[in-house]
């Protein structure tokens, strides 16, 4: 099982100007094939009176899915290029629609797929992309005399604190990677001498957005 990859966690819109041809890009994150089905529809009838509206889409960890429609340009002109954008910079479960209103000069095929790469280019620039990562919450029982040295090795390497409770001891869960797992249980049962409780936690799939982990259900 892969252990981090690109995703869009919230999308965005890009625009470019091409020959006074304008390119929109509009960019959503996707978790099956009929979300971006349906989402290209939806960007259809949103902008009905547009010469075209070009797609491609990727799902899946390892790209299993991946689609793309020229919706009435030159084949392989626009959206086997806005493909190749989503695959170039590995962003996974992802879907892009490129609408172009004519502008009066045709652009040729070189000019399109460039004109149709940097549209896409430009919409995952305005969108949030983040790596989704593969997490492993450990839970750690300590005394008090033993909380700091916890602390410091949290900051040291660069970990989230879940959670923390103070009664009579002091329970903190701590969100590690399987990078940093086996690392962390080694530091934290030395600097208690092994008297912390460690335990492991069911496995995440997590981002960080602000500085802050989100979780997802899968």
């Amino acid at each position: 099982m892969s252990e981090a990859y690109r995703i869009v966690y919230r999308g965005g819109t890009g625009e470019i100007i091409e020959k006074k041809s304008r390119f929109i890009a509009t960019v959503i994150p996707i978790t099956s094939e009929e979300e971006a089905l349906s989402f290209i529809e939806q960007m259809k009838k949103q902008y009905w009176d547009a010469s075209h509206n070009c797609s491609a889409y990727t799902l899946g960890m390892r790209h299993e899915t991946a689609r793309c429609s020229d919706d009435g340009e030159p084949q392989k002109t626009a959206g086997r290029p806005m493909l190749d954008v989503l695959l170039a910079e590995d962003v996974h479960n992802v879907c892009v629609v490129v609408t172009r209103y004519f502008g009066g000069t045709l652009l040729g095929t070189g000019g399109l797929v460039r004109a149709y790469q940097a549209a896409t280019k430009a919409g995952l620039t305005a969108s949030t992309v983040t790596e989704k990562r593969y997490g492993i919450p450990v839970t750690v029982v300590t005394d008090y005399n033993s909380i700091g040295k916890l602390q410091y090795i949290v900051a040291q390497m660069e970990l989230f604190t879940q959670d923390t409770l103070y009664t009579d001891i002091v329970t903190c869960t701590v969100l590690t990677t399987p990078d940093t797992r086996g690392a962390f249980i080694k530091k934290v049962t030395e600097a208690t001498s092994g008297k912390a409780e460690i335990t492991e936690q069911d496995p995440v799939w997590f981002c960080m957005i602000d500085n802050s982990p989100v979780f997802f259900s899968e």
